[in-house]
């Protein structure tokens, strides 16, 4: 089974919906710019070794990518263990990032086609 399939049966994971403000601004970016804003947040808040405030480092709303890493599970280090089965306290390999990364990109996709049907 598929992650995002798994993420989708969780009460909590399949809360998480992109606003209408969430696709204007995706819309206005482009994919490539939220593509690259989910490698800097993945980059500087989640991949380090050592995260003082995890669990806290992603906001629940403000930008799509954040409501993205609450919906695949890549929020914070405790959500990758259990979702993802990468251990915490470990810094994330560049292939570890671009597999969270595909991830998030891939549920923002899956939102948008929602959106269009």
């Amino acid at each position: 089974m598929d992650i995002l399939d798994k993420l989708a049966k969780s009460k909590f994971r399949s809360k998480f919906k992109l606003g209408e403000k969430d696709f204007e601004y995706i819309k206005c970016k482009g994919m490539d710019v939220i593509y690259s804003h989910a490698c800097d947040f993945i980059r500087n808040r989640i991949a380090p070794e050592i995260i003082p405030n995890d669990g806290k480092q992603t906001p629940l709303r403000g930008h799509p990518v954040f409501i993205a890493q609450h919906a695949t599970a890549t929020c914070c280090r405790s959500c990758i263990e259990k979702w993802h089965k990468i251990p915490k306290n470990t810094y994330l390999s560049l292939e570890k990032q671009k597999y969270l990364v595909e991830i998030i990109m891939k549920w923002i996709s899956n939102q948008i086609q929602k959106k269009c049907k």
